[in-house]
């Protein structure tokens, strides 16, 4: 048997959309695990990590030019043990090697490219590398050759040099707890940080390419209700804007059918040319972040964003089962003859193509105006020249200064872009999709949970709160390991497999105490509950505080770290502090406040000296920090009085409140099991602030002013 069918066989047999890309490589790639581990010993040759995700654009190109490359897949089998991770899958080895990338080269991203000793410690790495020497960067070929005589020369330097990093990350990782700063120090650090290197044109902080990063908005909208800052709360209003205008929003959408939602990231300052990967956990946090802006500011542009959101992931991204897929892919082809893919190709239209579609010159010149259409095409930030002649749709003018200028109705034109939109949607399906990445993850269908149960709380969509039971019951019917008692990390095409991590823990436990908030059923409280607790047994270090990403019995990871940066997704430990505090507060239980405190401590410093690396913890201490709110709910949650006591909870930004249906099951879980009032004639809500309990009310006007006085009414819109 060859090394290419070796290969062949080898990534064939994995589950991973980007494992199975790469399954026709003619490199002899190996999985994680102990195979690759012992051949690196056995043959005495250094490991060569490649990680990667399947709708990663520069990894299909570096895919393209190198590992598809014959002479360089020589190089690799025959001086190196090559190694692919899908880091959807394994976000803990990605995280780790990505420290290392980060600290020795001040940057990051994937594909990501490292090389380890057969101990599995890095000694080089890199991001994206052309095949020859070219952009100013080292070939990836001229590196193999250098790597390769550098081991055969001088092993023991390498694996001595080697020892340092782990050496670093495992002391940082056993600091012991800090003291927290000061009331409001680190929120007032992280806010002046923002403030520095937020762009008041276009949203956003810093210059291209531009992020989300929705755990900034979550902290300012937070920091605005605690302090009644309205530049923070600005700030994160006009973001949302910005962004929603922009061509990182996919414009396309038709309600009931699908479209929409938002890419990965944009390449400019301006929000306008993005990288066009569409992942669920942007678009489900984003979700939230349009909805807290929409109670927030009451502006309906708010709620039309999320609608739309909700529309792409439950039109294009949710399985027959009820699960939600992953991703989708930045390339496809142009037409269905094609045989090589391009970036961006199903999202970019010609002037002339609009034309043709639209078929009436009002409604052309209209769409050409709101959307900033040009026959030489719009796309004029694009860095590598690639979209010459094509169109990205951004909305550059507003609906009404539209209406003005043709002399129409704001309805008027509304109702043309809709069409419009359904013409453009229906010319979209005839061109080739962009891939979808199937897998489902615990971890980010915890977050898409989380986003339909407060869906339905502010908008009031009962399509919502189905979505997210049915997607909460195939985690526990399908990631839950009954045997093991385990979470499990990803499903596909039937199979269920790898360990939890933590952020599967905690992000599904958040998703479980939002859809108890939202649908009232005691069963997703308990199983919060449940999980919880094992999330503890399995990553929690009892003694320094924090939680590790990797379970204590994950021996295929040299290191276990603690995550303590909110990116693009939140940290594991920054969402776990705050379900902890979230838990106390529905139980009554004193000790998960206790252990949220336990966290902080764990990440005092960075707090204290980088607060806004931790913007979603920061969101947990206000919440630790202020009064806090309980409505207890009882009664028949049918009655319409029981809904009209629900929309004076759910209409309002009120982060600092919790809520609860008294009930035989929620009252089994109190501490204080007798201050629980399971029965009620008429529907009515007590308020309790603290430790003070004010009397039941049943008049919704009441109920208001009960949680005015609680001082945690939204600032005035």
């Amino acid at each position: 048997m060859t090394d290419t069918q070796v290969q062949k066989n080898r990534l064939a047999g994995e589950k991973s959309p980007y494992l199975l890309q790469h399954a026709l490589n003619p490199v002899n790639w190996f999985v994680w695990g102990e195979e690759a581990f012992e051949k690196a010993k056995h043959e005495n040759l250094p490991l060569f990590l490649s990680v990667g995700y399947s709708t990663c654009h520069w990894c299909h190109v570096m895919e393209r030019e190198s590992f598809e490359n014959i002479e360089i897949a020589e190089l690799l089998n025959r001086y190196f043990i090559s190694v692919k991770v899908d880091r959807e899958e394994l976000p803990d080895i990605d995280r780790l090697y990505m420290n290392y990338l980060q600290s020795t080269t001040g940057k990051g991203g994937w594909p990501m490219s490292i090389w380890l000793t057969t101990d599995r410690k890095p000694f080089y790495g890199g991001s994206y590398f052309p095949p020859e020497d070219r952009y100013g960067l080292p070939g990836f070929k001229t590196i193999l050759v250098s790597i390769a005589g550098l081991w055969k020369s001088n092993e023991k330097k390498i694996i001595d040099t080697s020892d340092t990093f782990f050496s670093y990350l495992d002391e940082l990782s056993s600091k012991s707890p800090a003291e927290l700063p000061g009331e409001n120090e680190a929120q007032t650090k992280c806010l002046q940080w923002l403030e520095t290197y937020y762009d008041e044109e276009f949203g956003g902080f810093g210059a291209a390419p531009k992020f989300p990063r929705p755990v900034l908005l979550n902290f300012l909208f937070n920091q605005a209700y605690y302090t009644g800052n309205k530049d923070a709360r600005i700030m994160a209003l006009n973001t949302l804007r910005k962004m929603a205008e922009g061509g990182i929003h996919d414009h396309i959408s038709v309600p009931g059918k699908g479209g929409g939602g938002f890419a990965r990231y944009s390449t400019d300052a301006h929000w306008h040319v993005p990288h066009f990967e569409k992942m669920l956990y942007d678009n489900a946090q984003l979700a939230i972040s349009y909805l807290e802006a929409f109670q927030c500011r009451g502006d309906n542009f708010y709620r039309a964003v999320a609608q739309d959101i909700f529309n792409y992931v439950l039109c294009d991204m949710t399985s027959p089962e009820g699960g939600f897929y992953s991703a989708e892919d930045a390339d496809s082809f142009e037409t269905h003859d094609d045989i090589s893919k391009k970036e961006g190709a199903f999202y970019l239209w010609s002037a002339a193509e609009l034309r043709e579609i639209l078929d009436d010159t009002i409604s052309s010149e209209i769409f050409f105006f709101i959307y900033g259409i040009s026959n030489e095409g719009n796309a004029q930030y694009d860095p590598h020249g690639e979209f010459i002649g094509k169109n990205i749709l951004i909305q550059q003018a507003p609906v009404e200064k539209t209406a003005e200028k043709f002399g129409k109705t704001a309805q008027e034109i509304n109702s043309i872009l809709e069409k419009s939109r359904k013409l453009l949607y229906e010319a979209r399906r005839e061109r080739p999709r962009p891939a979808l990445d199937d897998k489902i993850l615990t971890s980010w269908n915890g977050l898409m949970i989380s986003a339909l149960s407060k869906g339905y709380r502010v908008l009031h969509h009962s399509q919502y709160l189905d979505a997210a039971k049915r997607a909460a019951g195939f985690v526990m019917e399908k990631l839950y390991d009954q045997q093991k008692c385990r979470l499990l990390r990803r499903y596909r095409d039937g199979n269920a497999a790898i360990a939890g991590k933590t952020e599967d823990y905690a992000f599904f436990v958040q998703g479980l105490i939002d859809l108890y908030e939202a649908s009232l059923e005691s069963q997703y409280l308990i199983t919060a509950l449940e999980l919880n607790e094992l999330q503890n047994t399995l990553f929690y270090d009892n003694t320094h505080g924090g939680y590790y990403s990797t379970p204590i019995d994950d021996n295929s990871v040299p290191l276990r770290i603690k995550e303590n940066y909110d990116g693009a997704e939140p940290s594991a430990n920054s969402i776990s502090a705050l379900n902890l505090l979230r838990l106390s507060e529905l139980t009554g239980k004193e000790e998960f406040a206790i252990r949220a405190e336990e966290i902080f401590r764990s990440c005092g410093t960075t707090l204290a000296e980088q607060s806004h690396a931790l913007p979603q913890m920061l969101v947990a201490i206000n919440f630790m920090r202020n009064k806090k709110c309980r409505v207890i709910l009882t009664g028949d949650l049918l009655e319409p009085e029981m809904a009209q006591l629900r929309k004076v909870i759910d209409d309002r930004y009120l982060p600092g409140t919790v809520v609860i249906h008294a009930s035989n099951e929620i009252s089994t879980i109190q501490r204080y099991p007798e201050t629980i009032q399971t029965r009620a004639e008429h529907p009515q809500a007590s308020v309790c602030i603290d430790q003070t309990c004010l009397l039941p009310v049943m008049d919704p006007v009441m109920l208001a002013t009960n949680i005015y006085r609680a001082r945690l009414a939204p600032y005035d819109r």
